[in-house]
């Protein structure tokens, strides 16, 4: 199994750097997991306690249980994964059967500040945008997908979005081998990925 970790800030464009490169190969034979699958589940908080959680520090992120996962799919098991919901904060009931396949992406803002997920990683890529658009495309989402309002999505953003970034998410972006710069369309790099991937196949 290949595993391909594309990780980059919030409203990077990572979402559309995993469609570039799925457009192009067997749906059979890629399985995407995504971090946002795997905040910890906070069935003991309220619902205004689950709000005030940072959920762009990587203590949110149970890592353990996707080290875990990508563990079982390496050995051919399947696998649960989780389902998330934002409107609630909380891991919903459901699950996803989650097949192993011969490549495996792992997406998510905070997949290379974790070691023993970076280590598992045979190809890593980093999403770069410029902060201006992503702040933009993250209020798009937040707002339209997610039902936040323009105050909550700003001060979510001045308060942990832009200090997290900034404190492990930049930084994670030395572990990548290839960084795509997101602010155009790169072919160039979408290519190489897709290349390797195919040579795999």
């Amino acid at each position: 199994m290949l595993i391909i970790g594309i990780a980059g800030g919030t409203g990077s464009g990572k979402t559309t750097v995993v469609n570039q490169i799925l457009n192009e190969l067997p749906n059979e034979e890629v399985t995407v997991i995504s971090q946002d699958s795997y905040y910890k589940a906070t069935d003991n908080l309220t619902y205004n306690e689950r709000t005030k959680i940072n959920f762009d520090h990587p203590r949110a992120i149970d890592f353990d249980l996707m080290v875990s996962h990508l563990g079982e799919l390496k050995k051919s098991v399947v696998i649960d994964q989780p389902i998330y919901s934002f409107a609630t904060h909380n891991r919903t009931k459901d699950i996803i059967k989650t097949h192993p396949s011969k490549v495996l992406i792992v997406e998510g803002i905070l997949i290379f500040t974790n070691q023993e997920l970076r280590d598992m990683i045979d190809i890593k890529v980093y999403v770069h945008a410029d902060p201006d658009e992503r702040l933009i495309r993250r209020m798009r989402r937040d707002i339209q997908e997610r039902g936040r309002d323009m105050d909550e999505v700003l001060q979510r953003y001045q308060q942990t979005l832009k200090p997290m970034h900034e404190q492990f998410i930049e930084p994670s972006k030395m572990y990548a081998d290839i960084i795509i710069p997101n602010d155009r369309y790169n072919t160039v790099a979408i290519d190489i990925v897709r290349t390797v991937i195919s040579q795999k196949l």
